[in-house]
Formats: structure tokens, C-alpha cells, sequence
């Protein structure tokens, strides 16, 4: 015997509330399939239901399309950051800075090479780091480093910042989006499951195919294990 499965996913569960509703507007109401008042609430369910999916697209749509131009302004003020520390390095070897001054930055005298700047976070304290420690540094009297300049590559690192604080924005307000979708699952899956079980008890006196046809057009969805479609 074919087994019934409820929806998982929340398309499944739009297109099994619309097919209970769509058949139910069509019943006889003196003897109805599924109780008005059941139908009543399973609009409500499907318009809630519909609103979260639809929020939630439309926020995950907003965080993806900022995110190609946030990976642009990452991958600039990643380059920058780091150009900036090269040659600050190679100031130092060529004694044009006292390597002591690499404390303004809080780097390593003897350490040459290009701090991890893989993650974002790390970027963010980096290029910080690096703006107030050459700031410092020429407070003190030395000479600005030139190509780049400081300035120049605070302004790719401010145009990071800011959209990175926008993305994580972007990022909350979807998970809140994604929230409100799961709370309207579990009484999307009851009622479903509600309407589909007054549906089989009105046609359970029909046979096979039959009764299978009569439930499947109030949304109840059936599946056949190997080879029983066959016997049916």
C-alpha cells in the first residue's frame, strides 16, 4: 500500500495548502471533506507561511547582491594592507626606518614577513593596526611612507569596514528571516497533517486507485516502495 510523506520543504508545503484550499472552496458544504473552520486556519498558516518565504528571499537576494561588491572592497583593502607592510619592510632593511618603530604597529621587529589577514576579522585589526601605527609614527617625527600612502590605504580599508558592518547586517536580518520561516513550519506540518487525515477518513471506503485519486486532490502526496506501483 502506497504511503503518504508529508512535505519537506517549504515550497511542498505552499503547494500542498493551496491544492486543500483550492478543493476545499469547491466541496459540498453540507458535507465537507475538511471542516471550514480547518480551512480557515490553513489560509491563515499558508499566508504567514508565504509572507516569511517571501521576506526571506528577498533578504537573502539584498545580502547576495552586496556581497560581489563587499569581496571586491575585501580583496582591495586586502592588497593595500598588505603592500603597505611590504614596504614598510623594506624601509627597514634599507635603514630607512629604525625597526623598533614596528612597535607603532604592533609587529614584530625581526619579523618580516605579512601577518595573516586570510580571515576578514583579522583584516579589520590589521589595517587598523596599521593606520594608527604609521599615524604614530609620523606624530614622532618620521617621514610618511609613500606608495602607498597612509591615506590612500585607509580609504580602501574604511570602504572594507563600512561594508563589512553592512554585511553582517545583511547576514543578521536574513537569520531572522530564516527564523520566522521555521516557526511557521511546524503549523504548516499540523495542519496539514490535520486536513490530510479528515481527507483519508472521508474516502476510506473507496478501494485503490480510487480513493488514492479522490485524496490526492486536496494536496495528500503518496509514495510507492519498489515495485508496488505495479500491484496496484
Amino acid at each position: 500500500m502506497p504511503y503518504r510523506r508529508l512535505p519537506n520543504t517549504d515550497d511542498a508545503r505552499i503547494r500542498a495548502l493551496q491544492s486543500a484550499i483550492r478543493e476545499g472552496e469547491t466541496q459540498n458544504i453540507q458535507n465537507p471533506v475538511v471542516s471550514l473552520r480547518t480551512l480557515g486556519e490553513a489560509d491563515v498558516v499558508l499566508r504567514r507561511l508565504q509572507d516569511a518565504q517571501k521576506s526571506y528571499r528577498q533578504s537573502l537576494k539584498i545580502q547576495s547582491n552586496a556581497n560581489q561588491n563587499y569581496q571586491a572592497m575585501v580583496k582591495n583593502a586586502r592588497l593595500y594592507v598588505s603592500h603597505f607592510i611590504q614596504v614598510l619592510n623594506l624601509s627597514i632593511i634599507r635603514n630607512e626606518i629604525k625597526k623598533e618603530q614596528k612597535a607603532f604597529y604592533e609587529l614584530e621587529p625581526d619579523d618580516f614577513s605579512i601577518p595573516d589577514m586570510i580571515s576578514e576579522t583579522a583584516l579589520l585589526a590589521w589595517g587598523e593596526k596599521i593606520i594608527i601605527g604609521e599615524n604614530k609614527r609620523v606624530q614622532y617625527g618620521g617621514a610618511p611612507i609613500y606608495n602607498p600612502t597612509i591615506a590612500k590605504v585607509k580609504v580602501y580599508y574604511d570602504m572594507f569596514k563600512d561594508a563589512y558592518y553592512s554585511q553582517k547586517s545583511y547576514q543578521k536580518n536574513t537569520s531572522r528571516m530564516q527564523e520566522a520561516i521555521n516557526e511557521q513550519r511546524e503549523p504548516a506540518d499540523k495542519i496539514i497533517a490535520d486536513i490530510w487525515n479528515q481527507v483519508e477518513d472521508k474516502f476510506k471506503e473507496l478501494e485503490g486507485e480510487d480513493r488514492l485519486n479522490c485524496c490526492r486532490k486536496f494536496g495528500v502526496v503518496y509514495y510507492y516502495r519498489r515495485g508496488e506501483k505495479q500491484k496496484v
